[in-house]
């Protein structure tokens, strides 16, 4: 199924916010989502197999754009 894959960097909220949600799937709700802490949400996307990013080049800015899209993502799924 998972042919070649492109890497996934910071600015890829949107591919970030998907495999969080394949990866936790209804666990989290849209409420649950809004209180992950940003530290715990950090080691989540680091630790995603095609992630390429490093610690040093995460904002705050990228960590809000993924919960919001992981929302997003979330309720698409509902």
């Amino acid at each position: 199924m998972n042919h070649f894959e492109p890497p996934i960097k910071w600015s890829d909220h949107e591919d970030i916010a998907m495999a969080l949600y394949e990866k936790f799937g209804d666990d989290f709700s849209e409420a649950k989502i809004y209180r992950i802490r940003f530290t715990e949400l950090l080691e989540w996307v680091l630790s995603l197999p095609n992630f390429e990013g490093t610690r040093e080049q995460s904002t705050e800015g990228h960590l809000e754009q993924i919960q919001a899209k992981w929302v997003y993502e979330w309720r698409d799924n509902q």
